[in-house]
């Protein structure tokens, strides 16, 4: 790693504010990423997350708040810093008169690192020819070698803004690999992407924005105990609805055909030994979805 025995996290946002003239791109963001943490970075279109993304690697200024990555300022465009970081921007620009291979082996030498073994293997992964032009190459393939790029020198940071968009789903199955890969060796990650199912099966956490804002940051485990989930309580015979509606936690409690379906918030210990005593024989919990939240969290924001 390029700082050794960093005591902060590796990638820290304080108060991160960027204006476009009178039009807001983000507000006071504060947030971090932990070594070997994959962070979901979500939001609706326009709610400043390529913003945010940009910033840390220096491609826009900042109008004010700070951020570090490796405990050096990541607002300053340092080179020995950038060549620690692996970005893949939301818009790919190549240079479509090289080869796949020419353009990798040209960001290499820019980086001062030897990446062909591992270039060569992503290659072969991803199921990529390195010897087309990258003009020749579908969006899709010009994906793949965006990918590589970022993971080509095994960085300490992956910013990565929609990295499997234009992927089948046998290249995505292989993506989530390379990128549990980098988590596992200890690197800090920032994933922003639309596909929420693939942010619920990759993120530690995930922090949402809405309108430049930070409008949640927390593990995924924690969002989905603080939603509202659906229950059915199936029983032989007909139960009262006071049973369950004093339950801290319990909601909109209804039943039909002795089927009691209720709304729960928090844990479901009292709800369930409420249920046993009644003698419960079926019991059915609809789980919400990273989706469902996500949702929820802009709708309450607007």
């Amino acid at each position: 790693m390029f700082v050794d025995n960093l005591s902060e996290p590796v990638v820290q946002l304080n108060n991160l504010t960027k204006w476009y003239g009178k039009d807001l791109g983000i507000e006071n963001l504060s947030l971090s990423v932990e070594s070997g943490e994959v962070l979901g970075f979500l939001g609706p279109n326009g709610a400043g997350k390529t913003t945010a993304l940009r910033l840390l690697v220096g491609l826009i200024h900042a109008s004010s708040g700070s951020a570090t990555i490796l405990g050096k300022n990541a607002l300053t465009c340092d080179a020995r810093l950038r060549s620690h970081i692996g970005y893949l921007p939301g818009v790919l620009e190549l240079y479509k008169r090289m080869t796949g291979f020419e353009f990798l082996r040209f960001l290499a030498q820019i980086r001062k690192q030897d990446c062909r073994d591992y270039v060569l293997e992503l290659a072969e992964r991803f199921n990529v020819d390195l010897n087309r032009e990258l003009s020749d190459l579908s969006k899709g393939n010009r994906q793949k070698i965006g990918v590589i790029q970022a993971f080509m020198h095994k960085p300490d940071v992956l910013i990565l803004d929609e990295p499997t968009s234009g992927l089948d789903p046998i290249v995505q199955r292989e993506f989530e690999q390379v990128l549990n890969q980098a988590r596992n060796r200890g690197a800090a990650i920032m994933l922003s992407s639309h596909v929420l199912s693939e942010v619920e099966h990759l993120a530690d956490r995930v922090a949402v924005v809405d309108k430049g804002k930070l409008i949640t940051l927390e593990h995924i485990a924690v969002l989905k105990e603080r939603a509202v989930r659906t229950v059915d309580l199936t029983f032989h015979h007909a139960v009262p609805l006071n049973v369950f509606s004093p339950l801290v936690g319990v909601h909109n409690v209804t039943i039909r055909d002795n089927v009691v379906t209720c709304e729960v918030v928090g844990s479901e210990t009292q709800l369930l030994k409420v249920a046993v005593e009644h003698c419960v024989v079926g019991v059915r919990t609809r789980e919400v979805s990273l989706e469902d939240i996500f949702l929820s969290l802009v709708q309450v924001g607007e």
